[in-house]
């Protein structure tokens, strides 16, 4: 259980005390000076390492300088160690801010005697090729050892020149006529030839080098017949194709070519695989003529290998726009119409095919054709595809192979989609999973769980019937406690839990908690425990997250699950509210309230200094104000009761000439209310904000919590406070077309009941009757009465992603501020590094970073000048790129009023959807404006100039007497 427990609580422990970047660089070095060789090869290899912890230029560039000296002066096993290095860190070399001298010390030791030391000098210069494309040094030395009679040279510059004819366009095009010589040379080995041809695939920097690279290429595929030639060139041609973009159309019609009528398999092989290649990257270049000749040549072939290649390129395009422009058929061309279903006859085929992978690829393309082709004509294809997924799923189902699992996991991807797209068929796809759960092996098992999920999820209605065979099921699981059992018992439980929308039922739960007292370990019990706080069956999680209270090892695990349980008991008292019984709602609101207090002094005592916890704290903090806030409402709703407005609140109102004064004090306290719940959807807006690595599930959880504030406010509004100009457009349903999830589903179905009543009674009564508040009360219970989702984000992330900024010039000591004279400018640096875990990009990546730099003057010295409020502060923003993660960028600050200032960096990310997550970090300096010496001397000597003049007129005031 503690050892798992790493997914959703970091290390607890504090580790050890890590070195500054100084004191590892210190460390590096005096293993580089060392004698002897193991030493120095130790300390080499370190330096990645370094590079990751400390990714900023100031220590790179020193630690990569060191390198280029013992490059320089080590022998050939200490150069080939610097140039794994460097090849390990490429990402790290434009932050090197001494280019000029590291290339000079690498430089160097291309002058040696010794063709190895040359050969490693090229590849460390080809290696480093991102920062020096256009070093002519660079160049004329690669050039000169193409010529070179020693192999691992040449070999090395081949290298060299391939890296830099990517990056530098000069270098390209002088290189290229030397290549297309040596190429065609007879003098040219062979091998060196399938050697030096893949260079040509960087010939895309313009529109003549690419064209003139094809002819070449074109001439080479015809000149040299040999198997090894064509394929090394063809595949050249594909390349170089796919970064020119203008020759697409041709390089699939030359691959179809080869494809069709050459007659070696291993060419072909090629060709599919190149053809692959271009369907992922370009579909859309994809003409109905090649589609069609790719399904003749599948369709002709005796080779299942080659049948199988060509399926899965076709399975990719029917993914993809290019099937709709196949099944698009030009008006009268009857020919062509019944020829495009040539795909289709392919497809249906290789359905019931002996070769799993086959048939798997020939479902997916008739779902996709299913999925995204409407026309009656093509409705067959429905059945056929439901058809086929069954019996695939009867084969694999019953098969623990590694390859049947895969097949699998397409089929049941593929139900999926056709059940999403398809609605109608959804019930004989739910009944043929069913049917194969009882007899599959576990493997099996586990998947069609999370299918079987994955649709109850789609289409609720689906799930009540799967409720009985899923229990019967449950009970037969062995009493074994192997991984895959344990993994079986999570996956079906999840399962039970969504089919069970409203409650589960005594029986239910009897059996899980009975099969998990039998065969499961904690950590089993806490996944199950998790997936029924995500669908709000906390009752069941309530009970399970206190029998694992004992089973872990370290407190802040003892402290997390004791959080968790509280969570659930509060959200259990809250299922007991009842319409129309208000002083009930109270009392279950209190009750929860109490829980979750509980709960959060958990939390809080859970987090470490490594894992705050900040979104699990953020999230529930809002849930007690929001509980607070509907509690506050019912009161203020019965106050209407216990003090009714006064005799003379119609005079007061007449005489204010405000009408809502005529409702007593009931009209003020619901303003506070509004304001309060107004406030409330501000503040799930920023965490919405915050959680840039959240999934979606989470943030949409996070934003129907705001969405049901900003409805409360707008109920208020509507119904008490402005009942005229109430507007209920903006509110309007949108449709429940994208809903994902069974909670999404009741909260939306309890907005839409909520706006009805509010629009009926806001046109019907003037403000404020018994039915006004009558209203508002039941809307808070209905809102409740949902059980809130604990979604995924709150127990594991996924995807991690902080910013590392560093601010230049820096002081010493932070509290020190960093002093400037008023009439110059501060030229402040900042540089940052991304950092992230280990599936970066999951769910959105970093587009920009936006950097936002302001001053405060913290206390004034000298005295007080009326100066232009432009002067008195400075508030600056920019947006950079981060490139291989690390972005820098410059801000000119003005510090003209004498004093201390507080400078604070905050940085927010932009992902590429342009939408702004206020992620952080945010970093403060201090700085100290003096007053620079030429005013300071003019204004001591005006002093000086005013106190003789006041003696003078003292003297003769004094000489009068």
């Amino acid at each position: 259980m503690a050892a798992s427990g790493k997914s959703f609580l970091a290390d607890a422990g504090y580790g050890e005390q890590e070195l500054d970047a100084n004191s590892a660089l210190m460390e590096l070095d005096k293993g580089l000076r060392s004698g002897k060789l193991g030493e120095q090869c130790e300390a080499v290899v370190r330096f990645p390492r370094l590079f990751q912890k400390y990714p900023f230029p100031i220590l790179i560039n020193s630690a990569f300088l060191k390198l280029a000296d013992v490059f320089r002066v080590g022998n050939n096993f200490l150069r080939l160690c610097v140039l794994k290095v460097t090849q390990q860190s490429e990402k790290h070399l434009e932050k090197i801010l001494n280019v000029d001298e590291f290339v000079k010390r690498v430089f160097s030791v291309i002058h040696s005697n010794d063709p190895v030391a040359r050969a490693i000098t090229l590849r460390m210069l080809g290696s480093m090729a991102s920062i020096i494309p256009e070093r002519k040094n660079a160049h004329h030395s690669i050039r000169q050892s193409l010529d070179s009679h020693d192999n691992v040279e040449v070999e090395a510059a081949i290298f060299a020149a391939a890296n830099f004819s990517a990056q530098s366009k000069d270098f390209a095009v002088g290189i290229c006529n030397k290549i297309s010589e040596m190429i065609q040379g007879l003098a040219t080995p062979v091998d060196l030839k399938l050697k030096l041809i893949p260079i040509l695939q960087h010939m895309h920097h313009d529109a003549s080098l690419a064209s003139s690279s094809r002819q070449l290429l074109q001439q080479l595929v015809t000149s040299y017949p040999s198997t090894k030639m064509v394929i090394v060139t063809l595949h050249t041609f594909t390349l170089l194709a796919a970064s020119s973009l203008v020759d697409i159309p041709k390089q699939i019609q030359l691959l179809l070519q080869y494809l069709k009528n050459d007659p070696r398999k291993a060419v072909k092989r090629l060709a599919i695989q190149d053809l692959r290649l271009l369907a992922n990257k370009t579909p859309h270049t994809w003409s109905r003529e090649n589609i069609q000749a790719l399904c003749e040549s599948a369709l002709n072939t005796p080779y299942d290998s080659l049948k199988m290649g060509m399926l899965s390129v076709l399975s990719t395009l029917s993914g993809t726009i290019a099937i709709k422009q196949y099944f698009s058929s030009a008006p009268g061309a009857a020919a062509t119409t019944a020829r495009s279903f040539d795909l289709v006859k392919l497809a249906q085929e290789c359905c019931y095919h002996n070769n799993r992978g086959i048939a798997a690829h020939g479902v997916r393309i008739l779902t996709n054709i299913s999925a995204s082709c409407q026309e009656k004509d093509l409705l067959p294809l429905e059945q056929d595809a439901v058809f086929g997924l069954e019996a695939l799923l009867v084969l694999c189902s019953q098969d623990d192979s590694p390859g049947a699992q895969a097949t699998l996991k397409i089929t049941l991807t593929c139900m999926v989609k056709l059940v999403k797209c398809r609605p109608h068929l959804s019930q004989s796809v739910v009944e043929s999973l069913l049917a194969q759960l009882h007899s599959a092996q576990d493997n099996a098992r586990i998947l069609m769980c999370h299918c079987l999920a994955a649709i109850a999820m789609q289409l609720p209605v689906l799930a009540d019937g799967m409720l009985g065979d899923l229990m019967d099921l449950y009970k037969l699981i062995g009493q074994s406690a192997t991984d895959k059992k344990q993994e079986l018992l999570v996956s079906l439980a999840t399962v039970i839990f969504v089919s069970s929308q409203k409650a589960l039922s005594t029986e239910i739960k009897t059996v899980i908690k009975q099969q998990l007292e039998n065969a499961s370990n904690g950590w089993t019990a806490y996944r199950i425990a998790r997936q029924a706080s995500r669908m709000g069956n906390h009752d069941m999680a309530r009970e399970l997250y206190q029998s694992l209270l004992t089973q872990v090892a370290s407190e802040h695990f003892y402290f997390w699950l004791n959080s968790l349980k509280e969570f659930s008991h509060a959200e259990q008292c809250l299922t007991g509210l009842q319409e129309d019984s208000y002083s009930s709602a109270l009392s279950c609101i209190a009750e929860a309230l109490k829980s979750y207090h509980k709960g959060i002094a958990s939390l809080t005592a859970a987090s470490t200094p490594l894992n705050p916890l900040s979104f699990q704290c953020g999230f529930v903090k809002l849930r007690i104000d929001l509980l607070q806030a509907f509690s506050q409402l019912i009161c203020t709703c019965n106050s209407l009761k216990t003090s009714p407005p006064p005799a003379i609140a119609t005079t007061i109102a007449m005489t204010s000439g405000n009408d809502l004064q005529r409702c007593g004090r009931i009209s003020n306290q619901m303003k506070h209310s509004m304001e309060e719940f107004r406030n409330l959807a501000t503040r799930y807006g920023d965490l919405y904000q915050s959680s840039f690595d959240a999934d979606s599930a989470t943030l949409r959880n996070v934003e129907l919590q705001q969405q049901s504030c900003l409805l409360i406010s707008h109920a208020i509004e509507a119904l008490i406070l402005d009942p005229e100009s109430a507007s209920f457009q903006e509110y309007s349903s949108n449709g429940t077309a994208h809903v994902e999830s069974e909670y999404e589903r009741r909260m939306m179905s309890v907005f839409n009941h909520v706006l009805e009543e509010v629009e009926s009674l806001n046109r019907k009564y003037a403000p404020v009757s018994y039915l006004h508040t009558a209203c508002l009360c039941n809307a808070v219970i209905a809102l409740l009465k949902v059980p809130l989702s604990f979604q995924r984000y709150f127990f594991q992330k996924l995807q991690s992603t902080s910013i590392k900024l560093a601010l230049s010039p820096s002081p010493r000591n932070p509290a020190e501020p960093i002093a400037v004279q008023n009439n110059q400018q501060l030229a402040l640096k900042v540089e940052g590094v991304v950092q992230h875990g280990s599936k970066p990009g999951l769910f959105r990546k970093i587009q920009s970073v936006c950097l936002n730099v302001s001053s405060v003057l913290q206390s004034k010295s000298g005295q007080d000048y009326k100066i232009p409020l432009d002067n008195m502060t400075n508030e600056m923003e920019q947006r950079v790129e981060p490139h291989n993660d690390y972005f820098s960028t410059q801000f000119l600050l003005n510090f003209v009023i004498l004093g201390t200032h507080n400078i604070t960096v905050e940085s927010s990310v932009i992902d590429s959807n342009g939408i702004v997550w206020k992620t952080g970090p945010k970093t403060t300096i201090f700085v100290k404006s003096l007053e620079d010496p030429y005013s300071q001397q003019v204004r001591l000597q005006q002093q000086q100039g005013q106190a003789p003049a006041q003696q003078q007129q003292q003297r003769s005031a004094y000489s009068r007497f």
